[in-house]
């Protein structure tokens, strides 16, 4: 296994998790994720008008690696990785799930935005998934955010995800209504001309537009004064600053595959990236950040996987990013049962493990069947799926597993779990925070802040708020949308 750059091993990774028995009545269907049968929106080669040497190869200076490389400074927590105190939201405790009605199988898939694409960006492949905002009710909590001793371990249940979030995801930045590309560009050079930069209006426009928006912004800087925003906006901002407004002028299938090429230059690999992204996109947002991997950087995402990892762990990688996952909502209760048995007789039914067929499995199931193969295995066997790898595997290929899994019974509760370790303890990991709040600011960032209150008894932005200072901590709160 390859450390990572701060330097911690592998074994570190292996964690106990304890997740409450799945019941038999089964689990809220998750929100339509991902949508099925959306067309490419991948420009050709070349289209990303960005400015030669944006980013640089070959480890230049975008944006800064911090001292320590990444992640952050501080590295990821050294308490192993991802479990949430007291096990996945997406798990209900045994004596059963409550059933959810009229909410039909299969509903909440949105179709992307309507708005034209612009000079080749491609759209977010899901921005909003089904209806309105979800209402969720934030959990009493305990006093003090105190978890009562009775609980084994300080380990509170969680619920599993509330009826209501079943019902859609949406993002905290939405389009600006009366928007004009021309007019914020104008704001932002008189925000960046002269003695000094005006950080607030730049805050304040960069963090109410879309993705899309600032695309049409960053032309019409072009075409008015002749320069490049990107390069200006560098020359002005440093740190984690700069690092987090340049996130959010990258069209999203670019960032993702800036991240990945990012994860997988220079001395040591983040792994973590690489799970992160490759296990938990759909097949086609994989499929569109490959093609623009070889587009703009002229590489191939399979090879440099192929020559960055090793073993199992590759392997699965290299599964993730064919980007073939089944993507059909409906679930075979059949054929869950059988999967059930199959990772058992793989795993805790023998001695040794036969990792391919987890491999196979995980790889290939679309997120519904996972769910209802991880509530089969459950009743099967008396144990719980995810905490079965977790004695099966270890390291990296461990961690990408139970991402995959994690993903199946509660995608938003996996991402507040990760920007929990990200700030939690000494140091935060700044990349993983920007990375994870710019990605899902106009996919899933309400629902991520709901499960983030639910399993930490305190706010995404309270957290944020004490982590981060200054015009970057202003920025964050406001994309959040504290």
């Amino acid at each position: 296994m390859t450390p990572t750059s701060s330097g911690w091993a592998p074994t570190l990774l292996r964690v106990r998790m304890s997740y409450p028995g799945y019941p038999p009545t089964g689990y809220p269907p998750f929100p339509g994720y991902p949508p099925a049968g959306q067309e490419s929106s991948v420009p050709a080669p070349g289209q990303y008008p960005y400015p030669s040497g944006f980013p640089p190869m070959g480890g230049g200076a975008y944006p800064p690696v911090p001292s320590g490389g990444y992640p952050g400074a501080g590295g990821y927590p050294a308490s192993g990785g991802y479990p949430a105190p007291g096990g996945y939201p997406g798990a209900p405790q045994p004596g059963g799930a409550p059933s959810y009605p009229g909410v039909p199988p299969g509903q909440g898939y949105g179709a992307p935005p309507s708005s034209a694409s612009f000079s080749g960006y491609p759209q977010p492949p899901s921005q909003t998934y089904g209806g309105g905002p979800a209402q969720v009710p934030l959990p009493g909590g305990f006093p003090g955010g105190q978890i009562p001793s009775q609980y084994p371990g300080g380990q509170a249940p969680y619920p599993s995800q509330p009826a209501a979030m079943t019902q859609g995801t949406q993002g905290t930045i939405r389009p600006a209504a009366n928007f004009d590309a021309m007019r914020d560009a104008e704001i932002l050079r008189k925000a960046m001309k002269g003695f000094g930069t005006d950080e607030q209006a730049i805050v304040d426009i960069v963090a109410s537009r879309s993705n899309d928006q600032r695309q049409k912004i960053k032309a019409a800087f072009k075409t008015m004064y002749g320069k490049d925003l990107i390069k200006d906006l560098k020359s002005e901002l440093s740190g984690n600053m700069e690092e987090l407004i340049l996130a959010l002028f990258m069209p999203p299938t670019y960032y993702d595959a800036w991240s990945l090429r990012n994860a997988m230059q220079g001395a040591g690999t983040q792994e973590r990236v690489l799970i992160e992204i490759l296990c938990t996109r759909t097949n086609q947002e994989i499929r569109d950040i490959v093609r623009c991997y070889q587009s703009e950087f002229g590489r191939d995402l399979e090879k440099d996987i192929r020559s960055d990892t090793s073993g199992h762990f590759e392997r699965l990688l290299v599964s993730m990013c064919q980007g073939n996952r089944d993507e059909n909502q409906s679930v075979n209760h059949q054929m869950a049962q059988e999967d059930a048995q199959r990772l058992y007789q793989a795993g805790e039914g023998r001695l040794g493990t036969d990792e391919s067929c987890f491999n196979m499995i995980l790889a290939t199931r679309s997120f519904p069947q996972l769910k209802a193969t991880m509530e089969a295995y459950s009743r099967m066997s008396n144990r719980d799926l995810l905490s079965s790898v977790g004695r099966e595997f270890s390291g990296y290929v461990e961690s990408g597993l139970k991402t995959i899994l994690q993903c199946a019974l509660n995608r938003p509760a996996f991402f507040a779990e990760r920007l929990y370790y990200s700030m939690k303890g000494a140091g935060t990991d700044d990349s993983t925070l920007v990375r994870i709040v710019v990605s899902r600011s106009e996919i899933d960032l309400v629902q991520i802040k709901q499960m983030f209150t639910q399993m930490y008894q305190k706010t995404l932005g309270t957290m944020i708020a004490s982590d981060t200072s200054g015009d970057y901590r202003k920025l964050l709160l406001a994309i959040v949308g504290q």
